[in-house]
């Protein structure tokens, strides 16, 4: 059975994967690069975001925002790599102006989105482990009701309490 730490860094790992895929292709179209489906680039960008997602979704570490935001530009570094060593790629400017805002705003919307998503799939998985808790209970015996009261003649009153009265306890009168 996979812990949920386990499947969390899973998550992680597909995440920051397909993000740093998904910004390459979209970073490099703005900033005038050439990207066509059937270019072989972007075969290679594929395996490479496969790759970092795979290494990242091995860690089974804890991250925090500043973690993933290295984890999404180390991805996406690899994916303009992939994108620009295709033997058709035409843009020789190297990374234009646009192309690097859209990679650098990228890394903490990402970060966060993904921050989010795990902090979310943690308290989902949580909710159905205690779901799974209450409803595995096992029935409880059925309750037999037994009276406590005996049934008959009852006991005479003892003695004791008739002569009660109003006794000494209590405060003084007023006068």
């Amino acid at each position: 059975m996979r812990t949920s730490a386990e499947a969390t860094a899973r998550l992680r790992g597909a995440f920051v994967g397909s993000a740093s895929g998904a910004v390459s292709i979209a970073a490099h179209a703005l900033g005038g690069g050439e990207v066509s489906p059937g270019q072989s680039s972007i075969a290679m960008l594929i395996a490479a975001c496969t790759i970092v997602g795979v290494v990242v979704g091995a860690r089974r570490t804890r991250f925090g925002i500043a973690e993933v935001m290295v984890l999404l530009a180390i991805g996406q570094a690899v994916g303009h790599v992939a994108l620009t060593m295709s033997p058709g790629h035409h843009h020789t400017t190297g990374m234009t102006s646009i192309m690097l805002a859209a990679h650098l705003a990228a890394i903490p919307l990402g970060a966060l989105l993904i921050r989010g998503a795990e902090i979310g799939f943690g308290r989902a998985t949580s909710a159905a482990n205690r779901a799974v808790r209450v409803l595995d209970t096992r029935p409880a015996a059925p309750f037999i009701l037994r009276y406590a009261v005996p049934v008959g003649p009852l006991a005479a009153p003892r003695r004791l309490l008739f002569s009660s009265g109003s006794g000494l306890r209590g405060p003084p009168p007023r006068h």
